[in-house]
């Protein structure tokens, strides 16, 4: 009986210890809010603008994320955040196309079960990215553009605006001068108009380890014939699977002919390269081969986090489990990114 007595004990201790579950994921949110930022022409008021607005959308994120919330819900709050913000080239800030309106673009996707929704060239659609969630989840489709997507978002009860809500003087008189440097047969001067930059874009990484991605835009100041570029196609400007997240931002010509987002994510899942190392190889050598520019952010599975571009600047940001944002516009200030030392991109 004695030789019983210490496995009655040991069952008896296997019985009444708890079973715990396994670890939760480290929540993360990044966000983007355009490449080619320059210094000069920014006005140190537009700097703390800019850093605010991104703060901003770190923080809505990131409640959504601290509620228990999927990492879609965190990407749609910080990308409205963004483009209810005239600083940005997205829904109340986007450029103009060359015969004055505001042609819009987004895209959304559900890494946990690839699913996507995608809309272009809409006019009237106060967030596109929330009818981009609608066009996911509620049609059998994955993109939808021009009127019938307007229709499909007055049918799910999408917020509508007249079209000059999302006039802005500072587009407008880019517009201008970009006409008259057409009338004149001169390329574009303003870099942000030449090369196309602008867009906004978030990632996030949720309780369940889930992944999503998310790309809102105005376009390109000046582009004609119905032109869309990267962030409304799945692939190209936005990208999301069980170990890899991507939005990018710039010149979307040439993000498409590469399909950016999802090369990055295909060199991390063949070739076992880091977001780092993934994310330079396409954003820093492929594009600029080929004569394009511009940025992108990259989030993993595991919550790293790159943030890769050839510009001066790009407003950027992350915010992890601990709720405090991280942000950086420029290309010569540090920002430490998680797991890794203070870098530059």
């Amino acid at each position: 009986m004695n030789a019983l007595r210490p496995l009655c004990a040991a069952l008896l201790l296997f019985a009444v210890t708890p079973v715990f579950a396994a670890e939760e994921a480290a929540t993360v949110l990044v966000i983007h809010g355009g490449a080619g930022l320059q210094r000069e022409g920014t006005s140190q008021a537009d700097e703390a603008a800019l850093r605010a607005a991104i703060t901003q959308a770190l923080r809505k994120g990131h409640a959504e994320l601290a509620a228990g919330k999927p990492a879609l819900d965190a990407v749609t709050a910080a990308i409205t955040v963004l483009e209810n913000d005239p600083l940005f080239n997205a829904g109340k800030g986007a450029v103009f196309t060359h015969d004055g309106r505001n042609e819009l673009d987004a895209s959304l996707m559900d890494g946990a079960t690839r699913m996507a929704g995608a809309v272009a060239g809409v006019h009237h659609v106060k967030n596109p990215i929330l009818l981009a969630r609608e066009v996911m989840q509620h049609s059998p489709h994955v993109m939808m553009a021009g009127d019938g997507a307007e229709t499909f978002a007055k049918e799910q009860g999408v917020e509508l605006v007249d079209p000059s809500y999302f006039r802005t003087e500072r587009r407008w008189q880019q517009l201008q001068r970009a006409l008259k440097e057409d009338a004149a047969g001169q390329a574009h001067a303003e870099p942000e108009v030449a090369k196309h930059f602008g867009t906004v874009g978030a990632l996030a990484l949720d309780r369940e380890g889930h992944l999503a991605a998310g790309t809102s835009t105005g376009g390109m100041t000046d582009k004609r014939y119905g032109r869309i570029g990267d962030s409304p196609v799945i692939g190209a400007g936005t990208y999301a699977n069980g170990q890899c997240a991507v939005s990018g931002t710039g010149w979307g010509e040439f993000y498409l002919r590469v399909s950016a987002a999802h090369e990055i994510c295909a060199r991390m899942a063949y070739l076992k390269e880091t977001p780092a190392q993934a994310g330079a190889a396409v954003i820093n050598e492929e594009i600029p081969g080929m004569g394009g520019d511009g940025g992108a952010i990259v989030l993993s599975a595991s919550g790293q986090v790159a943030m890769p571009f050839n510009t001066e600047g790009m407003a950027r940001g992350w915010i992890g489990a601990d709720g405090v944002p991280h942000v950086a516009l420029y290309s010569d200030e540090p920002l430490a990114l998680p797991g890794e030392a203070t870098t530059a991109p």
